[in-house]
């Protein structure tokens, strides 16, 4: 394996990284013998008590038909029929890093779950018991689940990734890095179809290898 890692910065809350989920499924399934992938979470929108008002309504509905007009990928806008919905992005963040914790082999597949959950199915994944549920689907048992997402060490480590994206000039999502030992390269900040990205992907695998 190489010493050269892909990190893919997304939110599972950010309706571009939904759009983006197609581009980077097909990046781990290409490049997943030449370099390590590993996924970080962003955090779009964390820690607001604000419930979702109308205005705040038109504005995502805007983004998630724009998303979806440019990427067919699906969306249930039964979604702004909520009318206490408050749209924070942290237990989603936190679900994710946790899942890491357990299963960091399948954390690409949690992270696309939630996403689907959320955007085409309409389910709550700021609950914690929705987000422990999809968890179970990958074997994780939901209470033990539930234990490590409200312990200290995910609360702890969660700020950790934010950091970590803010430190390396992640100023959108989904946004994508290539590491090279200290060495930064951003190939994308927000969504970028396939094709967008290969010929420099493919270059910096290629160089040096």
């Amino acid at each position: 394996m190489s010493k050269k890692e892909i990190i893919y910065v997304g939110d599972p809350m950010c309706s571009w990284c939904w759009g983006f989920s197609p581009v980077i499924k097909k990046i781990k399934s290409d490049y997943r013998n030449w370099v390590t992938i590993s996924l970080i979470v962003g955090g779009l929108r964390t820690g607001t008590g604000e419930i979702m008002d109308e205005p705040m309504k038109e504005y995502i509905r805007h983004h998630w038909e724009s998303v979806k007009t440019t990427t067919g990928q699906p969306f249930n806008f039964d979604f702004f029929e909520r009318d206490d919905f408050v749209y924070d992005t942290l237990p989603s963040c936190k679900a994710v890093v946790a899942f890491r914790d357990k299963q960091p082999d399948k954390v690409f597949e949690y992270f696309d779950a939630l996403q689907n959950a959320f955007y085409a199915r309409n389910r709550d994944i700021t609950s914690p018991s929705v987000l422990a549920e999809i968890a179970s689907e990958f074997g994780v048992d939901a209470d033990e689940f539930l234990a490590l997402f409200n312990s200290e060490d995910i609360g702890f480590l969660t700020p950790f990734d934010f950091q970590f994206a803010r430190d390396n000039g992640v100023s959108g999502f989904p946004s994508v890095l290539l590491r090279t030992s200290n060495d930064f390269i951003r190939l994308a900040t927000g969504y970028q179809p396939f094709e967008a990205i290969v010929h420099d992907l493919e270059t910096w695998i290629l160089e040096d290898s």
